[in-house]
């Protein structure tokens, strides 16, 4: 636990762009004032234009901002445009640090934590990386060297850090995971027997996702024994809810419709089977529930991490596993009911996700970052 003095101490968060960057520096942030960490002490840094803004928002965390945008692939103008960006960035940065002065950084992995870390390593202030792939991002890779330690999500993405102050946590995910029962949660969104499908893309969503999801729909309609719960993702809800609609006249009774689930623990603590991108946070926290799932990575994240994440569920028979380029309403139905008429497999793969579950982590990096502090 910390003293009063540590109490006086000031730390920068930094991660975002995705939830999968955004949601374990949020657990983290919740398990530093759990210990007694004084949230006026706490910022969160990131763009403003990106979805750590809403949540930092939401959340009422002090929110400091700058232009990190996401590095182009290719050399041309856009590259180029991208390092004044990032020069800028980090000069804005450095404005943060020599205005608030922590005393401790903690990124979680992807662009928008790079100004920040070139100012760690300027300024030699102590910082703390965590990483949710089972391949590390360029970020945590680059920056490795200079960390005080390194948590991972995954035992596999240890020989891409060349650390020996690394350690297997697992991703921080929100305490509800842990908290709150299976019971309780289908109380709450008034779900009683109905096996539980939930279908969800991430928090920007997947047309792929929806797409095929449609099929699950026309079988599943007004189903008494059945229960769909479906984020479509805000870009695509309009979109979604119309072509229901249109279809159906009005939304079948056993459907809960949202672009996103502000309280995500409840719709995968409900559920019996989820359809999922193969994000690592949205891993984690399916293995928090002991759910069985259908992954369908996202076939252009950066260097394919996703289809590693979901192969390595695979391989631990957590999870079956569909590429986005077969992903129709007539393959995706027919995994759907495959499972759904498989009482046997469905309890093996829950028993499994069960084992691969992390609960800790977030104790676990703040007592990484506490050491940090010391030093």
């Amino acid at each position: 636990m910390f003293n009063n003095k540590n109490k006086e101490k000031t730390y920068f968060i930094t991660g975002g762009g995705t939830g999968g960057h955004i949601y374990p520096a949020v657990s983290v942030i919740s398990e530093l004032v759990a210990q007694g960490a004084d949230s006026k002490n706490i910022f969160y840094i990131g763009n403003k234009k990106n979805l750590e803004y809403e949540i930092a928002r939401k959340n009422n965390y002090n929110f400091l901002s700058y232009s990190a945008k996401g590095m182009p692939r290719k050399f041309g103008l856009n590259f180029i445009f991208w390092m004044f960006n990032l020069l800028f960035s980090t000069l804005k940065a450095s404005m943060y640090v020599l205005e608030y002065k922590p005393q401790v950084i903690f990124a979680t992995g992807g662009y928008v934590c790079a100004p920040m870390l070139f100012c760690a390593r300027f300024f030699n202030i102590p910082y703390v990386l965590h990483d949710c792939d089972i391949q590390p991002g360029m970020v945590t890779r680059f920056f490795a060297a200079g960390a005080n330690s390194i948590s991972l999500a995954f035992e596999d993405a240890k020989k891409f850090t060349h650390s020996k102050k690394t350690f297997i946590n697992g991703n921080p995910i929100r305490k509800e995971f842990a908290t709150i029962t299976k019971e309780e949660a289908r109380k709450e969104l008034s779900i009683k027997d109905e096996f539980t499908i939930l279908i969800m893309g991430g928090s920007l969503g997947a047309r792929t996702i929806n797409n095929a999801a449609y099929g699950i729909l026309k079988e599943y309609a007004n189903r008494k024994d059945i229960k769909i719960l479906w984020q479509t993702g805000k870009k695509n809800f309009d979109d979604v809810t119309k072509k229901i609609l249109d279809d159906f006249k009005e939304l079948p009774d056993n459907l809960v419709l949202q672009p996103y689930f502000d309280k995500m623990y409840l719709a995968l603590l409900s559920s019996n089977l989820v359809i999922s991108r193969a994000g690592s946070l949205s891993l984690s926290e399916i293995c928090a529930c002991s759910v069985p799932s259908i992954l369908i990575p996202y076939p252009y994240a950066a260097c394919d991490h996703q289809k590693k994440n979901a192969l390595n569920l695979v391989e631990n028979n957590v999870a079956l596993m569909l590429e986005d380029k077969d992903c129709s309403k007539e393959t995706l139905l027919e995994m759907v009911k495959n499972l759904i008429e498989n009482k046997e497999k469905l309890y093996e793969l829950s028993l499994n996700s069960s084992k691969l579950s992390k609960l800790n982590a977030a104790k676990n990096i703040v007592e990484q970052i506490n050491i940090a502090l010391e030093k």
